[in-house]
């Protein structure tokens, strides 16, 4: 095994961000290895502890470990599955198109992003979302597989580097809609929980609370407001993400006590029963606007209808979609 590896960043990797200059060089590495390597503090920038969003600048030092494999590796993966039905799909599901943007409503389910045992996912489709453009669109920013809702798409390299700075800086507005267990108290706040990445009983990971003090803490802001609410039983909230954790949303309606319905991972343990057994089975957060400067000036909002398990679940509470819309006062 190779030892530790000083490496200087280059000028045409200037301003990537760490994770992506790793999955330009070491492919082999993924993602859920180099986070654990940098917790641990062995990767390093300048010295320093950093996070997988960091950008980088030219003539930086990564530290490189022994664990990560060499830069001529490959990483090994099932060959993605992309059939005639998934891109129809996702073909049905584009609110949005212009030169330099696609806006899909992203179907619950469907991965956006490949793994060890995701051979479908919108990565490996987007050729077909090419069109007339003279390559393939790119993933600007990440929804979970089970989250529906808004996904932008950048048509080519100007526009991915534009719209991906504004994710960076926490210049875009996102609102979310969900259904939780319960009716919280206040009805509209902010959650400030600090969330960190924890072995879970299946063998997976789960983000949970921890202490400002925790080493591995990563600072987490949500805002929230009731929109309507059944009885005590169950509340439509929207959700508005100041910072952009890994399951920020669903690890703080948790941390709150009004976990999501249809979220196995975070959900209470012994919670009632969704609505009698009735209610779908699924996850019920839903991207509902995206709001941010546009590539080729001016403003770009969309707006996403509710997926069809959320719909369907809406028309069983009396929810109306147009109340929805009402706007994200201060809180």
């Amino acid at each position: 095994m190779a030892g530790v590896r000083q490496i200087k960043i280059k000028p045409e990797d200037d301003g990537l961000r760490l994770d992506r200059w790793f999955r330009k060089h070491f492919p082999a590495l993924t993602q859920g290895r180099l986070e654990k390597l940098l917790r641990r503090g062995l990767v390093r920038v300048d010295g320093k502890r950093v996070k997988a969003a960091a950008r980088i600048n030219s003539g930086q030092i990564i530290r490189v470990p022994p664990e990560v494999p060499p830069q001529g590796a490959k990483k090994s993966e099932r060959p993605v599955q992309v059939t005639d039905s998934v891109v129809e799909q996702l073909r049905a599901a584009i609110i949005h198109k212009d030169q330099d943007v696609i806006v899909l409503n992203k179907p619950s389910g469907l991965a956006v992003q490949g793994g060890s045992k995701t051979t479908t996912h919108i990565d490996g489709a987007l050729p077909a979302l090419q069109f007339d453009e003279a390559e393939p669109p790119r993933l600007v920013h990440r929804l979970d597989r089970d989250t529906s809702g808004v996904l932008l798409l950048a048509r080519n390299r100007k526009a991915a580097q534009f719209l991906t700075r504004q994710f960076a800086d926490r210049e875009t507005e996102k609102i979310y809609w969900a259904l939780v267990y319960g009716v919280p108290r206040p009805s509209r706040g902010h959650i400030i929980v600090p969330l960190a990445k924890r072995a879970a009983a299946d063998g997976g990971e789960r983000v949970r609370p921890v202490e400002k003090g925790d080493p591995d803490a990563m600072k987490a802001h949500t805002d929230y407001m009731e929109i309507a609410r059944v009885g005590q039983r169950f509340s439509w909230l929207a959700f508005r993400p100041i910072t952009g954790r890994t399951h920020q949303i669903r690890a703080h309606a948790a941390a709150i006590g009004h976990p999501l319905v249809g979220d196995g991972k975070y959900r209470v343990e012994n919670e009632n029963e969704e609505y009698g057994g009735i209610l779908p089975k699924k996850l019920h957060l839903h991207a509902r606007l995206i709001k941010m400067r546009h590539p080729s000036g001016g403003e770009l909002t969309c707006r996403a209808p509710l997926a069809d398990h959320m719909a369907e679940t809406w028309d069983m509470l009396n929810f109306d979609s147009e109340d929805g819309d009402i706007g994200f006062d201060e809180v």
